[in-house]
């Protein structure tokens, strides 16, 4: 269910020159932004969950599975060339599953180490926090990849579709509106960053066993789909 070519060719399309420079922007500022945080008001453990909760976990993580997610598939069904990929003996399933895969570790690698370092920069990891966040944003990262790649199957417009997600539901409704907040992959991942540190300075809408289920729920749900999307083009293709 792995397909080392198309790895090969996805991770050239999301880790080109222009599109690294994006996704390392978001990193190398949470960490700039924590260096000068740490020298101006000193290690302390809410500053340090405030700033990863409201800027790492709320804002970096979400946008960079938008950029990875889309990017893995979307392009290429804008300009056509899915059909060469298409016509090769390769299933389906298998360039939807290889191209997930790609997306959750361009994911979690520009999110959630910087995630970490950030962290420990912080407060060095005080009460579990930089572990915690880095755990969340892992977690957060395969539901992403997973939701903005189906994403960037079924729209043009994925990327807008995607940010509109991250930026207005998650993080405008997300905090205003109690009930967005169960259907928010951030309040999963925070369920699960609660259970790590075991104390208040995480906190989540919703409990670990619910959040678990709707993770797995939703990637596993959102790569079928994608899958289904996928097979339907390819008949429009061969039509």
């Amino acid at each position: 269910m792995y397909d080392p070519t198309v790895a090969r060719l996805t991770y050239r399309a999301l880790l080109g020159r222009r599109r690294a420079l994006i996704l390392g922007a978001l990193p190398l500022l949470l960490i700039v932004i924590s260096v000068v945080v740490r020298g101006l008001a000193g290690a302390d453990d809410q500053t340090a969950s405030d700033l990863l909760g409201g800027l790492a976990l709320a804002t970096m993580v979400p946008i960079i599975g938008v950029i990875a997610g889309t990017g893995a598939i979307g392009p290429e069904i804008d300009d056509g060339s899915v059909v060469y990929l298409l016509s090769k003996p390769i299933k389906r399933p298998t360039i939807i599953l290889t191209k997930l895969i790609v997306a959750i570790a361009v994911t979690m690698v520009f999110s959630a180490l910087p995630t970490l370092v950030a962290g420990f920069v912080l407060n060095g990891n005080g009460q579990q926090i930089a572990v915690a966040y880095t755990v969340a944003a892992l977690v957060a990262s395969i539901a992403y990849a997973a939701l903005f790649l189906l994403l960037g199957t079924v729209s043009r417009h994925a990327v807008v579709f995607g940010l509109v997600y991250a930026l207005v539901w998650e993080a405008l409704f997300g905090s205003l509106v109690p009930g967005a907040r169960t259907l928010s992959v951030q309040q999963w991942s925070l369920a699960v960053a609660h259970k790590v540190t075991g104390g208040e300075l995480v906190t989540s809408d919703v409990s670990l066993t619910t959040a678990t289920v709707l993770l797995v729920a939703v990637t596993v749900l959102a790569t079928w789909y994608a899958g289904q999307k996928l097979r339907s083009l390819t008949l429009a293709g061969e039509e």
